[in-house]
């Protein structure tokens, strides 16, 4: 059975699990009403996407 012979120091140990961290969102704004989106999809409040609409505000609400 495999077992360490030293003990892995803090150090090491976070060093090892820097690219652990959550990342940020990216994040938009739609050109058609200002609204923050996510990249590459439909606006959730104007329903318009690369420049025009997709789902109708009326369905949606």
């Amino acid at each position: 059975m495999a077992v360490p012979k030293k003990k892995t120091s803090k150090s090491r140990r976070d060093m090892r699990r820097s690219h652990l961290g959550l990342k940020s969102v990216a994040v938009g704004e739609c050109p058609n009403c200002g609204e923050t989106k996510l990249p590459h999809h439909v606006c959730g409040s104007c329903g318009y996407y690369d420049g025009r609409e997709v789902v109708s505000a009326a369905a949606e609400a």
